[in-house]
């Protein structure tokens, strides 16, 4: 994953804060529609109609899934496996 730099992160963050409270205040059946939408029209409008860069896009898409994954999902599914043992 590139990750940016720390003090390069508060001009992104702030410029965010909008549609992330506006998604988080919507009820929760319409949050995941919403996100993607948004994340879809982000894509569009940040590459050009090409397959090169839609591949490029195809790559960012899955390391912002693997990201998650690692840092989100394994650990919770680490915390459960000690609580309820594995399966």
């Amino acid at each position: 994953m590139p990750y940016i730099k720390q003090k390069d992160r508060p001009t992104i963050d702030e410029k965010i804060t909008n549609i992330i409270s506006h998604i988080s205040q919507l009820p929760a059946e319409e949050q995941d529609g919403v996100l993607n939408y948004t994340v879809t029209q982000m894509i569009k409008q940040i590459y050009p109609e090409r397959y090169y860069h839609y591949n490029r896009a195809v790559g960012v898409l899955e390391s912002i899934k693997l990201e998650l994954y690692r840092h989100r999902v394994g650990p919770y599914e680490d915390t459960k496996i000690i609580e309820n043992g594995d399966v």
